[in-house]
């Protein structure tokens, strides 16, 4: 698959939808954690929603279990510990793999379209970022330690 709006996702709540839904957006995709160390960048990503999603960003988060065990919980735990804990009302999905056989075909073509250091294509940790242009072309790759506010020039750009 070519564009990011071309793949089918799963929202939270369970409905079946496309990222066609964002097309024309600014997108950061993250993989995310509850119960990891970078958990608090959940309020980081909150605060550069808030910021920009006016001006046409969107943040896409997917819950991936595969790192440690750090997101567990169900759905509707996610969404709560979410809303109680950080007031994410950003759109979220259903819980995901992003390396191995299982990977999701989004993150297969994220990975491929913005590999990481040294040339690999597996996520690393909780909370990589991918930044996706206005026509759904990946621009960049941010790892699990960059913090969401190194996003906004380059958010910013793409605006």
């Amino acid at each position: 698959m070519g564009k990011l709006h071309d793949f089918e996702v799963t929202r939270i709540d369970g409905t079946q939808t496309t990222l066609a839904d964002y097309a024309g957006k600014v997108v950061v995709i993250v993989n995310v954690a509850s119960k990891c160390g970078l958990t608090p960048q959940y309020a980081g990503l909150e605060a550069l929603y808030q910021t920009y999603r006016e001006r046409g960003l969107e943040i896409l988060g997917f819950p991936c279990n595969q790192f440690g065990a750090q997101e567990p919980g169900t759905e509707s735990e996610i969404v709560s510990f979410c809303a109680l804990n950080y007031s994410v009302s950003f759109p979220m999905f259903s819980k995901i793999d992003v390396n191995g056989s299982d990977s999701h075909p989004l993150y297969v073509h994220l990975k491929s379209e913005a590999p990481g250091l040294l040339g690999t294509e597996l996520i690393k940790w909780n909370f990589t970022k991918f930044l996706v242009d206005r026509a759904g072309n990946v621009t960049e790759r941010f790892g699990p330690k960059d913090e969401p506010s190194q996003l906004a020039a380059p958010i910013e750009k793409l605006l």
